[in-house]
C-alpha cells in the first residue's frame, strides 16, 4: 500500500515537469523593493491583427483544445491603452489582470517598484513590479485607469493574462472547435441545444468553484482556465491512498506563475464526476501546494482543473450571471 508520509528521494527520471500557469490572486500592494522586472522580449505587433505565436508548433489564434500532445490554451485578443490586441490567457483562476515586460515595452511604459503588488500563484508568491494603464477592453469587458502587474511567464508564449476583474455580468463563450473566444454581457440565455449545464458557486471574489464525485469521494473543484495541468490537495491524496498503488505514484514538479517550485506525486485518478460529465483516466499531480493553502482548501477534498481537462471540451461557455458552466463534450457538436 503505497505510503504518504515524508516523501522518499526519487530518481531524476520520473519526475516531470508540469507548468501551471494559473491564479493570480489578490494582489496586494507590497512593502520594500520587488524583484526587478523581467528583460523585455521583442515588443508585440500592434499593428491592429493578432500575432501567430509559435510554440512548438503553429498554434490556433484563440483557443487551442487539448490533445495527446498538447494541452490547451485559452487566449484574448485584448486592446490595451488602443493598442494591440495582445493575446492574454483567459484565467478564470485569478482576480486581476497582468503583462508580459514585452508588452509594457510595446506600451511605452516603464514597470514601476514604486506600486508594487504581491503576485500569488499556484507555488508560491513573489513581489512584481507594475505599469499603470488608462484602458483594458475585450469584447462587452471594458476596465478604466487599472495598474496591471509584470508577469515573468503567461503560458506558452501569450503576452499576459486576462483575470476575472469586470466579469460578474459577462458570458464567454469558448469554441475550440472553431476557434474562437467571446465575451459579452450576460442575459441569461439558457443553454443551446446538446449542452451540459453544471452549477457553479462564485466564491472568493469571482472563483468558480463546482461539486464533484472523485470516485466515491466528495469533493469541490476549482475551473481554473489559467492552469495547464489539473492538481488535488493533500486530503484528496489521503482519501484516495487505499485505491493507489506504489507503482502507480511518479514524482511531479509543479511550477507557477511566480516561478517556484513544488514538488507532488503525480497519480491516477478513478472517475471524475463533474455534474453530468464524467472524466475518466485522468492522471493528476496530488500535493500540498501553496495555492490550496491560499484559499483555505486544506481540510476538505479538492481539485484545481486545468487546461489538460478543459481543453477535451468542444465549447464551453461560462455564465457569471447564471452561476453556471454550459458545456458540449467533443464530438457532439454539429457544423
Amino acid at each position: 500500500m503505497p505510503s504518504f508520509g515524508p516523501r522518499r528521494p526519487r530518481s531524476a527520471s520520473h519526475a516531470a515537469r508540469v507548468g501551471a500557469l494559473s491564479c493570480l490572486l489578490a494582489l496586494v500592494p507590497a512593502s520594500g523593493r520587488a524583484d526587478e522586472p523581467p528583460p523585455a522580449a521583442p515588443p508585440a505587433d500592434v499593428s491592429g491583427q493578432v500575432p501567430d505565436v509559435v510554440v512548438e508548433a503553429p498554434e490556433p489564434r484563440y483557443v487551442a483544445p487539448t490533445r495527446r500532445d498538447k494541452i490547451g490554451r485559452i487566449w484574448a485578443p485584448v486592446l490595451i491603452n488602443d493598442k494591440g490586441p495582445f493575446r492574454l490567457v483567459l484565467d478564470t483562476g485569478a482576480t486581476n489582470s497582468a503583462v508580459t515586460a514585452a508588452v509594457a515595452a510595446t506600451l511605452g511604459l516603464t514597470p514601476t517598484n514604486e506600486h508594487s503588488v504581491m503576485l500569488r500563484g499556484v507555488t508560491g508568491s513573489r513581489q512584481v513590479p507594475t505599469i499603470s494603464i488608462d484602458s483594458l477592453v475585450v469584447g462587452d469587458l471594458e476596465l478604466r485607469s487599472k495598474r496591471l502587474p509584470i508577469v515573468v511567464d503567461a503560458l506558452g508564449g501569450a503576452e499576459g493574462v486576462l483575470g476575472t476583474e469586470g466579469l460578474q455580468d459577462k458570458r464567454i463563450y469558448i469554441d475550440f472547435r472553431h476557434d474562437k473566444i467571446t465575451i459579452f454581457r450576460s442575459h441569461q440565455q439558457r443553454p443551446p441545444p446538446g449542452f451540459v449545464v453544471i452549477p457553479v458557486h462564485i466564491e472568493n471574489g469571482l472563483l468558480l468553484i463546482a461539486d464533484i464525485r472523485v470516485g466515491t469521494v466528495r469533493a469541490k473543484a476549482i475551473i481554473d482556465t489559467g492552469g495547464q495541468a489539473t492538481l488535488a490537495n493533500v486530503p484528496m491524496r489521503e482519501a484516495l491512498e487505499k485505491r493507489l498503488r506504489a507503482e502507480d505514484i511518479k514524482a511531479d514538479e509543479v511550477t507557477g506563475a511566480t516561478l517556484d517550485v513544488q514538488l507532488g506525486d503525480r497519480v491516477a485518478m478513478p472517475p471524475i464526476r463533474i455534474g453530468e460529465l464524467t472524466i475518466r483516466g485522468a492522471n493528476i499531480t496530488v500535493g500540498d501546494m501553496f495555492i490550496f493553502q491560499h484559499w483555505k482548501m486544506t481540510k476538505e477534498p479538492a481539485l484545481l482543473i486545468g487546461m489538460d481537462v478543459l481543453g477535451l471540451l468542444d465549447t464551453m461557455i461560462i455564465d457569471y450571471r447564471r452561476h453556471e458552466l454550459q458545456v458540449l463534450q467533443r464530438g457532439a457538436g454539429s457544423g
